[in-house]
């Protein structure tokens, strides 16, 4: 916190000179002196403390400590192709598994089977009671006076007392795990810790047991309804097929093999009837051309036609010679002539009988043709019919298909199953069993106990010396020391003594509650050319030339601060309504109106309604830079009407309204009164979440102070580069009974803004 009566900036000492400075009146020799003057008094006490250590180490009961050592394997033996869990190949996926066994050790079956098998519900070190003289003689028969109930709260009781006995940890980067368990008796934690390995592995077995015997139980009750549906289905087929006449191999139906013999049989049968249709036509076309009737190759086979006209061409060459050697009325020529005419009917005769063969045989194969063609369209029709059918059938073999490959899924995984209840598949096994602790391993050994008790004493002897001799030497200076940011300094009026009027309150200053004092450095801010970056019709007042806050800058400290003066400004103005701000300060006036819109960004940028009134009628800095970028823009708050003269609300486009000071105002009292109409009216209309004056300049008017009365609190501007106690002194002094108001003080830290040219349109 920043004190006012030093400087913001004060000459740092040379740092050599600290540790003097520290330890002044009491340095390192001086600390060695006491120590050596008191080095009875300090080993004594080492010596104490060192016996009191080892008396303490021989009273306390011994623990003594076993490890057992245990290799899991997440890669269990693969037995059978398919086992109940799929392994992991993932190097992260078998440290988890190593991880989870390791946590399974732990777990209570194995503990409660470890109870079990050495009786820890009766062992007084696990919180079992010691068994009387009636129980021991009852228990050499085999009688136990104990109830149920009271052997499973005995277990219970054992099973938190063992968890609290047992350690178990996984070696890094291997899949080697150390079970340590501790007792007050060395033989009984190397059996505890053999107990609970043996434990482990019995309980990794049975539960891969019981996981396949559960597999094998579900499996096996759903074989009988698997079957069931099975024998069904067949049924439905069967039923089916017979209904619809579906016979045949279990390649094709009869009907398609009848259909693709007829088809055959109806082509082959075509084909003859084209053949039989070309015999005809042929020996029809000889005969009506009236050529030689056996020149057709039906004629040219036949043995009746080829002996007929060998006779035939022996008779016409006989009629040839006899022509030649008789007249042509001879009795022998013309009975040769004769002969030779009836060779020729004859011959004529049996191509007709051959002509007449072909047609029958043609109309045959007609016949034939259309008989199977008639068959055939009949086999058509039934295979139509039969195809519509087999649309059901298919279903139907789907589905008995369907259910024999489930049935016999699970006939074969209930059998798989079945067998691997005797297989153990475990991979885990002990590696190195617990042996009997020779050393205990709490407490530690008598000498490192006596070494360090001897340490502590020596160490609090000494310090206990140190300290009784500086209260000794100035018992009140630790109650005189207060941090210099533990509360404000009353400065005193460089005008002299205070008015008369002040005093109460002036006494009072130590019930005043300390502002919150921060720094706005040019870190915070972003500087931009007026005139070049400023763009449209509405103001923004990031592009006024001023240096304005960041836009994307994260929280900081002057950002924090703003909150925490907002928040206090909030208590102070409950009941009031909208909170009212006054930023004073020291200086240039535009440098006060510089931090005044950094205040308002800061409030702006976390979503509150500002309304900003530049009440410094005498620079009236703010006003003079708003009206520059773009037109006041009237609200429906059309405030400070004096005469004919008004000041119309700027809108900008941050979030913040800008009412600008009346220049043309007559009296200072006037202007006054018009702003404290205006804030009336934003506390009536709730449009505003914060109210920020800028100004009124210091020192102010009576009528000045009237404004810094409807503030609800003051944040005093001071600039770094004057001296910030004499400020502050002189803003205390005007401020006068309102004083109590001021909740935060800026150090204002931003180089001094220069007056840059705009530049033409043509350079930018």
């Amino acid at each position: 916190m920043f004190a006012y009566d030093q400087p913001i900036n004060p000459s740092k000492p040379d740092a050599r000179q600290e540790p003097t400075r520290a330890l002044a009146g009491f340095n390192v020799l001086q600390l060695a002196r006491l120590l050596w003057q008191r080095k009875a008094a300090i080993a004594t006490a080492g010596l104490i403390c060192a016996c009191a250590a080892v008396m303490i180490g021989k009273s306390l009961t011994p623990k003594y400590s076993a490890t057992a050592q245990l290799y899991i394997d997440p890669r269990e033996l693969q037995l059978v192709d398919r086992e109940l869990t799929p392994r992991s190949q993932d190097i992260s996926g078998l440290a988890m598994v190593v991880e989870s066994q390791a946590r399974l050790i732990t777990s209570n079956n194995v503990l409660l089977q470890v109870i079990q098998d050495a009786h820890l519900e009766r062992d007084p070190e696990f919180g079992g009671d010691a068994k009387g003289v009636m129980a021991t003689l009852l228990g050499l028969f085999g009688l136990d006076i104990h109830s149920a109930g009271e052997i499973k709260l005995g277990q219970m009781a054992a099973l938190d007392a063992l968890n609290r006995h047992i350690s178990v940890k996984k070696t890094d980067r291997t899949f080697i795990v150390d079970i340590d368990v501790w007792s007050y008796d060395p033989a009984k934690a190397a059996m505890l810790a053999n107990a609970i390995s043996n434990a482990y592995l019995a309980e990794s077995r049975n539960s891969q047991a019981t996981a396949a015997r559960r597999a094998t139980t579900d499996l096996s009750g759903r074989l009988k309804e698997l079957q069931e549906r099975l024998r069904n289905a067949e049924n439905t087929l069967a039923v089916y097929k017979a209904q619809n006449n579906f016979v045949g191999t279990q390649d094709a139906l009869i009907s398609d093999q009848q259909l693709s013999a007829s088809n055959q049989r109806l082509a082959a049968a075509r084909a003859l009837t084209l053949d039989a249709q070309a015999k005809y036509d042929q020996i029809e076309s000889s005969r009506r051309a009236s050529t030689d009737a056996g020149a057709i190759p039906e004629a040219l086979q036949s043995q009746t036609i080829g002996n007929l006209r060998a006779q035939y061409a022996e008779a016409r060459k006989r009629y040839a010679e006899l022509t030649g050697e008789l007249g042509p009325l001879h009795p022998s020529l013309r009975q040769m002539e004769k002969q030779v005419e009836d060779l020729r009917r004859t011959i004529n005769e049996e191509v007709e009988r051959v002509a007449q063969s072909a047609k029958n045989d043609l109309t045959r194969a007609r016949d034939f043709e259309a008989s199977l063609n008639k068959a055939l369209e009949s086999q058509k029709r039934q295979s139509v019919q039969l195809s519509q059918a087999s649309v059901r059938l298919r279903e139907l073999e789907r589905d008995v298909e369907a259910s024999r490959d489930v049935y016999q899924s699970f006939l074969k995984r209930s059998r798989e199953t079945e067998e691997q209840e005797s297989l153990n598949t475990s991979n885990a096994r002990i590696i190195g069993e617990a042996t009997v602790p020779q050393r205990r391993a709490f407490p530690p050994a008598s000498s490192l106990l006596a070494m360090i008790g001897l340490l502590l004493g020596t160490l609090g002897a000494a310090a206990w010396v140190v300290a009784a001799d500086r209260l000794a030497s100035d018992p009140a200076e630790p109650r005189a020391r207060t941090p210099a940011s533990a509360a404000i300094r009353t400065p005193t009026s460089p005008s002299g003594p205070r008015p008369e009027n002040q005093p109460s309150q002036r006494a009072a200053g130590a019930s005043i509650e300390k502002p919150r004092v921060t720094r706005l450095q040019e870190s915070d801010v972003m500087r931009t050319l007026s005139g070049i970056l400023a763009a449209g019709s509405i103001p923004d007042v990031t592009r006024m030339g001023w240096p304005t806050l960041r836009a994307s800058l994260p929280l900081t400290t002057f950002l924090n601060a703003m909150r925490e003066m907002r928040d206090t400004l909030a208590r102070r103005s409950a009941g009031n309504g909208t909170p009212v701000l006054a930023v004073i300060g020291a200086g240039a006036g535009q440098d006060r109106a510089i931090a005044a819109l950094n205040v308002a960004l800061a409030a702006a940028r976390d979503g509150a309604r500002v309304l900003m009134i530049d009440a410094d009628h005498a620079t009236h800095a703010l006003s003079d830079k708003v009206n520059g970028p773009g037109k006041p823009e009237v609200s429906r708050l059309n405030w400070l009407s004096i005469g004919t003269k008004a000041s119309h609300t700027i809108r900008t486009a941050n979030g913040i309204t800008i009412l600008p000071a009346i220049k043309a105002a007559k009296t200072t009292a006037r202007t006054s009164d018009a702003i404290r109409e205006a804030v009336a009216q934003a506390r009536a209309s709730g449009d505003y979440d914060l109210v920020i004056f800028d100004g009124p300049a210091l020192p102010c008017s009576a009528a000045d102070r009237a404004l810094l009365d409807v503030a609800d609190g003051l944040a005093a501007i001071l600039p770094a580069d004057l001296d910030i106690n004499d400020c502050m002194d002189g803003i205390i002094a005007a401020l006068g009974d309102t004083e109590r108001k001021l909740i935060g003080v800026i150090i204002d830290e931003l180089h001094p803004t220069t007056n840059i040219r705009q530049r033409n349109q043509e350079y930018a």
